[in-house]
């Protein structure tokens, strides 16, 4: 069966590169901060973007994503793309200055979040500004968030996921975003980075509200997640493996199952 074939779509393993300070890495979302001790790291690759990215080429994986982390991470993030032209999702500091660049440096679409907010306050003018730039196909709006001590609910996280802003994700909210961008992708903030599990219910809830593909990034642990996402979302939402996965020094989820995965649900 297909994608997009049979009773319904299934959920599909969408690869990520992670690029902090130059290096490609999985660390824990959480301790990501401007000041203070730098970020508990999982991994640290001794081996470049341009090989992932050439590895998941090789491997037909399209759609990935790679975020740059901070400052330091042009070059590899070009690596990366150039070694996968269209192939892959470029996010982090993606603004309208620099959006076009990125694809014509091969991105095939540009992820966008900090910036869309205008001192703290999510700015629809942006979004049409990005899309008279470099079209809505070309859009993926990033809404990772995390719940919030003094309401119920998902809001969405801006400056690497240090500011938790007022924007809740919500049937209204993905449906009125929805119309400047062609993907959403939602870390889980509070589980990115741990392999303690994902947040299911936030899975099921992008399945009953996003209109749009939409991928979720988050504590997965185990090949199992991949099924577990699909039944949750029924197929609406894929799924991003990190710091569990094989080929970033992970024990709980082989890279070559993710790939053959694909390939089951794709066909030849």
């Amino acid at each position: 069966m297909s994608a997009g074939s049979g009773d319904r779509r299934r959920s599909l393993f969408r690869p990520c590169i992670d690029l902090h300070d130059g290096q490609v890495k999985q660390i824990v979302g959480a301790s990501l901060k401007d000041e203070g001790p730098g970020p508990t790291t999982n991994f640290v690759a001794d081996k470049g973007a341009g090989a992932f990215a050439d590895m998941y080429r090789q491997d037909g994986l399209t759609g990935g994503h790679v975020i740059k982390l901070g400052k330091g991470n042009e070059a590899a993030a070009r690596e990366a793309l150039a070694a996968w032209p269209n192939g892959l999702h470029i996010g982090g500091g993606v603004t309208a200055d620099n959006a076009a660049a990125w694809i014509d440096a091969g991105a095939e679409k540009v992820i966008v979040t900090s910036w869309l907010f205008d001192d703290g306050v999510f700015s629809e003018e942006r979004c049409r500004s990005l899309v008279r730039l470099v079209g809505r196909e070309r859009i993926v709006l990033d809404l990772s968030c995390r719940r919030r001590a003094d309401r119920d609910g998902w809001f969405v996280t801006i400056n690497r996921w240090q500011t938790t802003t007022d924007l809740e994700l919500t049937q209204e909210t993905l449906t009125r975003l929805a119309a400047f961008c062609s993907e959403f992708l939602v870390h889980a903030a509070d589980v990115e980075g741990l392999c303690q599990g994902i947040d299911g219910e936030l899975v099921k809830r992008l399945g009953e509200w996003s209109p749009i593909p939409c991928t979720y990034a988050g504590g997965a642990k185990s090949i199992a997640d991949l099924q577990l996402v699909d039944e949750l979302s029924e197929g609406k939402v894929d799924l991003t493996f990190g710091s569990a996965l094989d080929i970033f020094g992970g024990t709980g989820v082989k890279y070559r199952e993710c790939v053959a995965h694909n390939h089951q649900v794709r066909g030849p």
